[in-house]
């Protein structure tokens, strides 16, 4: 048992150091750059503890990130107060900017792309109304809206925030009621 646990400790440090050797490579290193010889390198872990815990380098960054997005979906998807939500969206583009900005600038955006994408379907189908619509027309709104609001987002970061937060959330709830009427009509 204790060398159970011992493992579990090794691979969960070699999972970190590969996290955070990556993080570091992409600030002076375009991501399609980088090699796993590199990384482990970096890491000072073993080509072998790379792939024993993960198959690609985007499985590093799914790893990372995926869970930081998540919590603040969960956290909508618990129903806090509109203001709360507000307070917790700044807060998380605030600390999520640069990130954002860096995923663009070193072409590992898609990443976060995907991530989002999949934490909005989560969100939307969670919403009892949209149950109400065909499962197809469901899907291509959720994508749809998916797409629209990940643009809205990446062009208020690139544009250095000159909109307000609330701006943002008046325009996509604007669209995102017009846009769910049509689907319904």
């Amino acid at each position: 048992m204790a060398a159970t646990k011992h493992a579990q400790l090794i691979k969960q440090d070699s999972r970190e150091y590969l996290t955070t050797a990556l993080l570091q490579l992409l600030q002076t290193t375009d991501f399609n750059d980088i090699k796993v010889s590199q990384l482990v390198t970096r890491a000072g872990v073993s080509r072998m503890a790379f792939y024993r815990n993960f198959t690609t380098l985007d499985d590093v960054l799914v790893a990372y990130f995926e869970p930081e997005v998540r919590q603040i979906f969960d956290e909508v998807l618990n129903h806090v107060s509109p203001a709360e939500k507000l307070q917790r969206l700044s807060e998380f583009l605030e600390q999520f900017g640069a990130a954002m900005k860096l995923s663009i600038q070193r072409h590992y955006e898609p990443i976060i792309r995907q991530i989002f994408f999949a934490n909005m379907q989560r969100f939307y189908e969670s919403e009892p109304m949209l149950q109400q619509v065909p499962a197809t027309k469901r899907r291509y709104w959720i994508g749809f809206m998916s797409a629209g609001i990940y643009e809205i987002w990446r062009e208020w970061l690139l544009d250095e925030q000159q909109d307000t937060l609330n701006d943002l959330h008046e325009l996509i709830a604007a669209l995102q009621t017009a846009t769910f009427k049509a689907v319904i009509n």
